[in-house]
């Protein structure tokens, strides 16, 4: 095993929450042979990623220690990856150079989906953001994923066209700034 990151970032709590056929981890190398791609490929056009370049990027992102968390719930009984999620981490010139984490690329295979590992994987993240100093966490996501979120009991929602057309949701504590609105993550979970 050579997971991205360290398993101090793994939430105790959302671990022992999920069902005892699923494990999260961070993502490794192994993974892709484990199916990660195939999971993204749920989400999002992934494209042709041959085990070099997936190698390299995973290096890529390790160098970048702190910045980058990848992680997958695994179901054990098969070894393959069954959901994925990726906190990015901004480090801002505001809030005396603070840290934002970006929750982007949510994805659950679809033969898991409906068992809730999606929640539990944005959860997780938002628990690595906070370890990471992150003063905030915002879920960013493409307007054609809306309807997971809309199921996962989200409040009214509404979509720009800034940074990829990302689908930000309005909850209490959100603030209105042309036309979009930026959510700390927490306050928007409360809802799930």
């Amino acid at each position: 095993m050579d997971p991205l990151f360290s398993l101090d970032f793994i939430s105790p709590e959302i671990s022992s929450a999920l069902a005892p056929e699923y494990k999260l981890r961070p993502l490794q190398t192994s993974d892709y042979e484990n199916g990660y791609l195939d999971v993204l490929s749920d989400l999002t056009t992934v494209g042709n990623i041959s085990k070099e370049v997936f190698d390299s990027q995973i290096a890529f992102i390790k160098s970048r220690e702190g910045e980058y968390f990848n992680i997958v719930i695994e179901k054990i009984a098969t070894g393959k990856v069954v959901a994925v999620g990726t906190l990015l981490v901004e480090h801002k010139f505001i809030h005396e150079c603070g840290l934002v984490g970006h929750i982007e690329d949510i994805a659950v295979a679809k033969s898991e989906q409906g068992k809730k590992l999606g929640i539990k994987v944005i959860h997780a993240l938002d628990f690595i953001g906070k370890k990471a100093g992150c003063y905030k966490n915002i879920l960013d996501c493409s307007p054609h994923n809306e309807a997971f979120y809309i199921k996962c009991k989200r409040p009214h929602s509404l979509s720009h066209s800034i940074m990829s057309a990302m689908l930000i949701f309005r909850c209490q504590g959100g603030y209105k700034n042309e036309g979009f609105e930026m959510v700390r993550i927490h306050q928007l979970l409360d809802y799930l």
